[in-house]
């Protein structure tokens, strides 16, 4: 375990009311022991590290000139939160962050009074931000009150349409709001689209660089004594003098380019907008992501996410898997079916990387298109595609894809239009926790005429499923597969079709029948095992498709078996109601078919490790046993798990 660092000034603040009143040199140090603790506490947890990185002059100078938390302060997706949470009294809970029972890796509400609004997904902030200031004026919150209201948003959740519609907004309403836009060039992946560019003319401009040169060759003729005080001068004339036009014509007073490492300018700027801003503002600083750590500056993504690690080399202690990623099968299944097939295009939404189309893109660069943080106008831009004669393959994680529902639905659903959903991060997640379960796409996609939804028991299904999908021209369509490795299972040479709405008998028992959707199979057969040990062999089915149902299949389990048991990682109103349904239409329950739905339960599971939260959830295969055995009358477990 490497020494923690030496942080003597960084002791001695409890909270942010420690940092008024200290000089800018004390504050610069503070930001460095801060950058160095952030290190150290995500090399011992794992989690977000560069955008944390990226933030941490902003961190001090804000918490140093604003009166949190009276003054609210809120963090975009906040992944960049931990500084934060340092500053603000978590310090010596650092070591439980993303874990059980620990911190949230994100922003919560119930976490701390410096959290005055959680978050995780993007583009968010400003919204909110809004909101308070609104609240503020109408006299909310009599008890505490509400004073000054700062979103901090990075350049890529600024490229989402929510932000625009805030900004507008905002700017209408004239409220005073202070909005610093974080811009590192850098989300999750690199930049897309309009906005990046102009964001990048602002400061990389023909105007902005002379300008630079003519103020240096001005300063450096001061006398000495002068230097230091024409220099913080000149760097406030020159953001206040570049650029700024598209967010002063939205109503926001614009003020940057600034150096988002540069203390004194921070500082100097956020006094005096705190001094004399009356409306709307907005500040650009310039950031780098993972700055400070050279492992985290050097990787592609700039140590946007990490397992622990070696603080001196940045060396990763991942445990080794045998098995390949449900997402990386993905990527490559329909790589190897894009070369026979010029119709397949793919899209997604800021995530390349976590989808695995960036595999595809690699090899067609010209079919691949990230259109950013833009979940709504990524699914009404593949609907589009679809309608033009392309075959779109939308990935999309499962709780992301509920921010372009709607589009789902009008765009996509009612037109019948062939849209591929590939819905990674199925099921519950881990460290993420709620805010990233995929608890919800079974029931919000289900529930859709002409939708054809499919869930692979393990990774040699998830190939076959991508083939199914392609050929599916008549309708939408979505294969939902789970986060992580795959079960090791041997995969097929030729992604091959399956048959539409045909699920398979995996084990043939008698008595009682587990009818599994998706990766809970090998729970189920865990299970079958150890009933057989107690007397009782059921069989055990994988279903293969929510919709259309295996209707065969079903009733078949329903008429030769006294309890039917389904199996699933999705909330109530799933797959186990659509069987329910159908149970229940052709008067099985009538036979005295005893019948149960082990579903997620109507709760949202905070962070923990993935088998942790299926134990939570109650859907491991103890659970299932159990469930047999109450259904069956006969004696449960001796005793619960914890």
């Amino acid at each position: 375990m490497p020494d923690k660092p030496l942080t003597p000034l960084l002791d001695r603040i409890a909270s942010p009311a420690d940092l008024k009143g200290l000089p800018v040199s004390k504050l610069r140090q503070v930001a460095d022991e801060l950058r160095a603790e952030t290190i150290y506490a995500v090399s011992q947890t794992g989690g977000h590290l560069g955008a944390g990185l990226g933030v941490v002059e902003l961190t001090v100078a804000i918490h140093a000139i604003f009166d949190t938390p009276h003054d609210k302060l809120i963090w975009d997706v906040s992944h960049q939160c931990y500084p934060h949470k340092i500053l603000t009294g978590r310090r010596d809970r650092m070591n439980t962050i993303r874990q059980k029972d620990g911190l949230s890796g994100f922003t919560k509400r119930s976490e701390s009074p410096y959290d005055p609004f959680g978050a995780a997904h993007s583009s968010t902030s400003i919204s909110a931000a809004l909101g308070f200031a609104v609240a503020r004026d109408l006299g909310g919150a009599p008890d505490h009150g509400i004073g000054d209201c700062i979103a901090v948003i990075g350049d890529g959740a600024m490229s989402a349409g929510m932000a625009f519609e805030a900004m507008n907004n905002a700017g209408h309403l004239g409220k005073r709001l202070i909005v610093i836009l974080n811009d590192n060039e850098m989300s999750i992946a690199p930049p897309v689209g309009a906005l990046s560019s102009y964001l990048s003319r602002l400061y990389a401009g023909e105007p902005y660089q002379e300008f630079k040169a003519a103020a240096k060759g001005a300063v450096s003729l001061l006398p000495p004594p002068f230097q230091e005080g024409a220099r913080r001068a000149k760097e406030m004339l020159k953001g206040m003098t570049v650029g700024g036009t598209m967010f002063e014509e939205l109503g926001f007073s614009y003020v940057g380019p600034i150096d988002g490492h540069d203390m004194d300018q921070i500082t100097q700027v956020l006094r005096t907008v705190h001094d004399r801003a009356s409306g709307p503002v907005l500040i650009h600083a310039i950031t780098k992501k993972g700055k400070g750590y050279g492992p985290a500056e050097e990787r592609d993504d700039r140590g946007h996410a990490t397992a622990k690690f070696d603080v001196p080399t940045g060396k990763q202690h991942k445990a080794p898997s045998n098995a390949p990623s449900y997402t990386s099968v993905f990527g490559k299944t329909l790589t190897k079916l894009g070369e026979t097939d010029d119709k397949i295009v793919a899209v997604t939404a800021a995530m390349p990387d976590g989808t695995g189309v960036d595999i595809f893109g690699a090899r067609f660069p010209g079919r691949t298109f990230d259109v950013g943080i833009a979940e709504q106008h990524g699914v009404t831009f593949s609907a589009g595609l679809a309608a033009g004669g392309m075959r779109p393959f939308c990935a999309i994680y499962s709780t992301f894809l509920q921010r372009g529902y709607d589009q789902v639905v009008h765009d996509v659903a009612i037109q019948r239009l062939p849209v591929r959903f590939m819905i990674d991060r199925a099921g519950l997640v881990g460290a993420d926790g709620a805010t990233h379960a995929g608890s919800f796409d079974i029931a919000y996609l289900a529930n859709l005429p002409g939708f054809t939804v499919m869930a692979p028991a393990d990774e040699a299904e998830l190939v076959n499923m991508v083939a199914t999908a392609q050929m599916i021209d008549d309708g939408p369509s979505a294969v939902r597969y789970p986060r992580g490795s795959g079960v090791g299972i041997e995969l097929p040479e030729e992604p091959t079709p399956l048959e539409i709405g045909k699920g398979r008998i995996v084990i043939e028992g008698k008595r009682v029948a587990l009818l599994s959707l998706g990766p809970r199979l090998a729970h189920a057969e865990k299970a079958a095992e150890m009933l057989g040990a107690k007397g009782i062999a059921p069989t055990v089915a994988d279903a293969r498709f929510v919709k259309p149902l295996d209707e065969e299949l079903i009733l078949g389990l329903a008429r030769d078996h006294e309890v039917l048991i389904t199996i699933e990682e999705g909330a109530i109103g799933g797959f186990g109601s659509h069987v329910a349904q159908l149970l229940a239409e052709n008067g099985c329950f009538d036979d005295g078919l005893k019948y149960r739905s082990m579903v997620l339960p109507d709760i949202f599971i905070d962070q923990a490790t993935p088998d942790d939260m299926y134990r939570i959830a109650g859907l491991t295969a103890e659970d299932i046993v159990e469930k047999v055995q109450a259904a069956l009358g006969l004696r449960t477990l001796d005793s619960k798990r914890a």
